[in-house]
């Protein structure tokens, strides 16, 4: 069993930064994907960023590359994503999530264990 608790999460200004944190709890693997996802109130799920615990190998999505950045303090289970030049269509909720499996996959539906989110708001 794992748990995820986002946090970091806030009201920021376009061109402003914030870094989320991810605190993973419980059994985590060497082949685990770390993930984060965003949605906004009638849209699908989007993939943001992936990272392998192990090796600490990272994915993007194409709408955030350049601008954000994934990382993991394996000594205090923590996944981060540093979020700069914050745009107002970043507003969503981010969530973490976890797939035990190897293969790297951008579908959220192959994510077995999710934090509540936190709340990311960019004003104009």
């Amino acid at each position: 069993q794992v748990q995820l608790v986002e946090s970091g999460g806030g009201l920021v200004q376009a061109g402003g930064s914030l870094r989320l944190s991810c605190a993973v709890s419980g059994r985590t693997f060497s082949s685990n994907l770390m993930g984060w996802f965003r949605q906004d109130p009638g849209k699908e799920r989007e993939f943001v960023a992936g990272i392998r615990w192990s090796g600490g190998r990272t994915y993007y999505g194409d709408s955030v590359k350049g601008r954000f950045t994934i990382s993991r303090d394996n000594t205090k289970n923590t996944v981060y994503l540093q979020m700069n030049s914050l745009k107002p269509e970043d507003t969503a909720v981010y969530y973490c999530a976890v797939n035990i499996h190897y293969s790297f996959t951008v579908d959220a539906r192959e994510y077995e264990f999710w934090g509540q989110g936190t709340q990311v708001t960019v004003s104009s």
